[in-house]
């Protein structure tokens, strides 16, 4: 059984900063690029940031570069996400995602059922 849990979520004022993480199941995640993805109600599904097997290369939308930070823990099959300076605009839920080839927004197999972060003005 694969499976991905997010946690780190939170209600939180503008300008704040949380920290997310994703736990991931099973050994093989380890080695899979693993990404953050982002839904607000009734809006489609946002990529945020994606890292590669050994977190040497990253990626970040560019609504969130230079405040968000993606890394990864591969002993602990962990992966976080520190979101600094936070906007009422990156009010969703936060979900993380892998993929033996994944990267970016596409090829990813694996989703964490999601942690809400809400981010007050």
């Amino acid at each position: 059984q694969v499976q991905l849990v997010e946690s780190g979520g939170g209600l939180l004022q503008a300008g704040g900063s949380l920290r997310l993480s994703c736990a991931a199941s099973g050994r093989t995640f380890s080695t899979y690029p693993k990404g953050w993805f982002r839904q607000a109600p009734g809006k489609e599904r946002e990529s945020v940031a994606s890292i590669n097997w050994s977190g040497s290369t990253k990626y970040y939308a560019d609504s969130v570069k230079g405040r968000f930070t993606i890394s990864r823990d591969n002993t602990k099959n962990t992966v976080y996400l520190q979101m600094n300076s936070l906007k009422p605009e990156d009010t969703a839920v936060y979900y993380c995602a892998a993929g033996p080839t994944a990267w970016r927004d596409t090829k990813y197999d694996y989703w964490g059922q999601g942690t809400q972060v809400t981010v007050s003005s």
